[in-house]
């Protein structure tokens, strides 16, 4: 192998690495319609989980915490919207 093509595959990996990003698995779930978002000194996470926002707030009390409709829920038997 030459010289100029070890160095081409170098600066290939590098900019293959350089460019890859974390993967972020899914937050809302679909099945749900409340999520709940919980804030932290430590980052914090979303839980879609809740059938209603009164079982959400209960969950919710004394934390640094609110409760919202999913914005990607979808009622069973409805299809799915298309963009």
């Amino acid at each position: 192998m030459t010289t100029r093509a070890a160095l081409l595959w170098i600066i290939l990996a590098l900019g293959a690495i350089c460019t890859s990003a974390p993967v972020i698995a899914q937050t809302y779930d679909p099945n749900y319609p409340v999520c709940l978002q919980i804030y932290s000194s430590s980052g914090g996470y979303i839980s879609c989980r809740y059938t209603s926002i009164a079982q959400c707030n209960v969950t919710a009390s004394g934390r640094g915490a609110r409760c919202y409709a999913n914005p990607y829920y979808l009622p069973r038997g409805r299809p799915a919207r298309r963009h």
